[in-house]
Formats: structure tokens, sequence, C-alpha cells
């Protein structure tokens, strides 16, 4: 997902509610005010009513653009197409407001009130969306806010794409380069992958062995990688389409955690890990008493973590083992009852303190977690977090897991906790970032709770 574009969207999604406020009131103003006023008024509805309406309105207006498309970050979408959204999402809109005043068989005080918000929102909105679009490419135009992209093929088309993307700045893209050996992007870009956000394979001819390779390259650096139509017939359950100079490319998706998704999950992720650390700040109080007391040692610890995009953490926890826990982790391993070697797990591990096992076995250690979450560094549901020396271990396969961020609870968790293999544990999480929805965490979300409500063991 672009950062620029999304930037753009949610400042128009912003600047849209606004418009449609100021239209409303404006109308209101043109139709009950004394001086302005086109004929007398009969019945005048009061400004408090109209107020409510209006915010209720703009709200319902801005979920019709959203629906029609307008606010979507897959397509790639000219002024012209922007303002048929437009059109369509305000006589959509026109036309509830018509059907509740019908079936409600309410007293309207003014039928221009409805058809004067619905031009009068239409030319502000247009306008809005011309003056940003305009400052967008103008910002394009100075390299700012330019993605970051490489273009791999040889050929007319390729040519073309390269063409496009040079002298059209609006497309908001940047070429670090153009490569026909995969070995010499490998070479050059091996280390420094993080400054290359694209990378568009243009070449039908290209062996299957190599397009492969440079698949599994962008999934192991979390690299956006698009190709043009014909390439690969089989690789079609996560694309999505664009147009460069009219020539369709395609992106396989790593996740369908993208756009808007990526959005509420957040929004969601912040609100209610909020409500939740202030609801549970007297137990977490009560806990930290017990655990001081309990036996020697910091209440919390800081556990690094590798997050999205390969980015280190501190997972914060309650402590439920002893002082030096990790030193002696070293002399348990040949205890280690993980077939995989991967992860380690010890059904009765001498470092865990006696209120440790309380702890964990409600998962009460993971409370903290939400300060996690409110950090952004964390979500309520995603993969289970890993440590540096179990990434370091992973296969290529497994590096599509830091796609997104690590979950508090995942399908990892309630599918058999930490009894799982390492392998089977990887597949539940990766089939979560590929098929990931919000329907999806919420069912995440009540069998964590029944498990934790049940008292099974955590991890």
């Amino acid at each position: 997902m672009r950062k620029t574009e999304l930037f753009y969207t949610s400042l128009l999604v912003f600047l849209d509610y606004l418009i449609l406020l100021v239209s409303g009131l404006l109308v209101y103003y043109l139709r009950f005010a004394t001086l302005v006023a086109l004929r007398p008024v009969i019945y005048q509805l009061p400004f408090s009513q109209y107020l409510i309406l209006i915010l209720i309105n703009a709200a319902i207006w801005i979920g019709i653009f959203s629906l029609t498309g307008l606010y979507s970050l897959s397509e790639k979408k000219g002024l012209s197409k922007e303002m048929a959204h437009i059109f369509i999402g305000c006589s959509a809109g026109t036309m509830l407001i018509v059907l509740f005043i019908f079936f409600s068989q309410k007293l309207f005080s003014s039928r221009f009130l409805v058809v004067a918000n619905w031009l009068v929102a239409i030319i502000f909105l247009d306008l809005t969306h011309f003056f940003v679009n305009l400052i967008k490419i103008n910002a394009y135009k100075k390299e700012k806010g330019l993605e970051p992209v490489i273009v791999f093929g040889k050929g007319e088309e390729t040519e073309r794409i390269i063409s496009n993307l040079k002298n059209k700045k609006e497309f908001g893209y940047k070429i670090l380069g153009h490569y026909f050996s995969v070995d010499e992007l490998i070479k050059d870009w091996q280390g420094k992958a993080y400054d290359i956000s694209q990378i568009i394979q243009t070449d039908p001819s290209l062996a299957k062995e190599e397009s492969l390779e440079l698949i599994e390259f962008c999934n192991e650096h979390q690299i956006i990688f698009k190709y043009t139509t014909d390439l690969f017939g089989a690789l079609s359950s996560n694309v999505r389409t664009e147009y460069l100079a009219d020539i369709p490319v395609i992106e396989i998706q790593r996740t369908g955690l993208q756009g808007w998704g990526k959005i509420y999950k957040r929004v969601f992720d912040f609100i209610f890990a909020a409500l939740s650390l202030i609801f549970f700040l007297p137990l977490f109080l009560y806990l930290s008493l017990i655990i001081k007391f309990d036996s020697e040692g910091p209440v919390f610890v800081f556990l690094t973590r590798i997050g999205e995009r390969g980015k280190t953490f501190k997972l914060l926890k309650f402590r439920s083992m002893v002082k030096d826990a990790e030193r002696m982790k070293s002399e348990l391993l040949q205890y280690n009852e993980r077939k995989d070697s991967i992860l380690f797990k010890m059904e009765h591990d001498p470092r865990i303190t006696r209120f440790g096992r309380f702890l964990r076995k409600t998962s009460l250690d993971e409370l903290p977690q939400l300060i996690n979450i409110i950090k952004g560094e964390m979500s309520f549901t995603g993969p289970r977090p890993h440590e540096p020396l179990e990434v370091s271990k992973y296969k290529n396969d497994h590096k599509q897991l830091l796609t997104i961020k690590p979950g508090l609870t995942g399908l990892a968790q309630i599918s058999g906790r930490s009894n799982l293999p390492f392998d089977e544990e990887a597949k539940l999480d990766i089939y979560y970032v590929e098929n990931w929805s919000m329907g999806l965490d919420l069912q995440i979300l009540i069998k964590t709770i029944r498990i934790v409500l049940s008292k099974r063991g955590a991890a």
C-alpha cells in the first residue's frame, strides 16, 4: 500500500465530511435567513434538529462514497472518475433522503434544502478533489512522496512503462533501477532492499524459476511484487490490477490486510486497547504488588521480539520467571520439548515462579501487551511474535509472517496454544496473513476469550 496515496485519501475523507457539513449549513442559511430567503418561510425546521440531521447525513454520504469506490486504494483514478463517483454518491444519498421523507410521512420544511444540498455538495466536493489532486501532482513533480520502484524486464512494453513512469509524475513512481538479471538485482540491493517499495516485472519471456526467485526476494524483504499480464496464470488468489501506460499490471498481495482494512484494524486496536487498559488498571496495580512481594526482580520484563517488516521492539509482560531466567535458558536447552528446536518449550520449567504459573495459566502475564498495541507495535490478533534467534532460523516461506504486526492472540494460539510444532503454527499464521478479514479477527477474539475463561494453558 502506498503511504502517499493513503495520506491523500485519508485527507479527502476528512475534507469531504467537512464539505458536506458546510454545504448543509449553506443551504439552510439560503433558505431560512431573512435577508436571502427566496420566499416566505411557513414552517422553519429548528437549527438544532437540522444540525443533528446533517451530521448524520454527512456520515452516511461518506459511507456511500466509500461503497462507490471513491476512496479505494486499489484503483488508480483520474479526476474525471472521482467526479463521477461524487455525482453517483451524492445522487444516491439524496435519493435516500427523499425515500426517508416519503416513508416517514413527516412534515418537511423545504424541498429546496434537498435539491440545493445535492447541487452545492457536488460543486464543493468536485472543487475540493480538484485542488487536492493539484497539490498531489505538484508534490510528485517536485519528487515528494514518490514510490521507489524497480522495473525488471525487457522489450517494447517495458520501455513504454519506464517512459511513462519517468515522464508522467502523476503516476507517483520513482524508478530506482532497471534490471534484466535476478542475480544482478539481488547483488545490488541485498542489505538495502528496504529502500525499494515495489518491483514491477514486465518480461513475459522470463523463466518461471527466475520469476519465483524474484517473488521470493520480494517476500523476504516485504517488497510489493507486480507483474504485467500473461506471466502467471496460476498466481491469481490475492491479486489486484492497475494500469500503467494503458498496460494492465498485476500486484500479488502478500496479505488482505491493506488499504482501509489496515486503518480499520489500527483504529479498533487503539480504541479497544486504551479502554481495556483503563478498565484493567486496578488489576494491573494489584498484580504488580503480588509479583513484587512473591519473588525478587522487576514487575515487568521487556522481551526483544521481531515485528512488522522485521522491526525490533520490546514486548512487555508481567514477570512470571525468576530474576535471571534468560541466563538459565541456555543451560536448559537440552530439555527443550519442541522437536523442531526453533521454539523453546519445557512443561515443568524450573524458572517459573509460584505466582508466575498462575499468571501463565490465566494469560494475565500478557495483559501489559495492551501498551504494545497502543504504541502500534502489536495488534490484538496476528502471528505470534518471535524472538530474533527464532526469526534467524526461519525458512523462506516463514518470512511472510513479518508482513503484518504480531498479535496478542492468533490462529496458532487458539488452535493448540504452545503445543503445536513450529511448522504447523507457522502455516496457521501464514493462513491468517493471506486471508485476513474483520470477521476472522472477531472469531479469533471470541475463541480466545473462551479459552482464557476455561483456564486452558497459555504459551
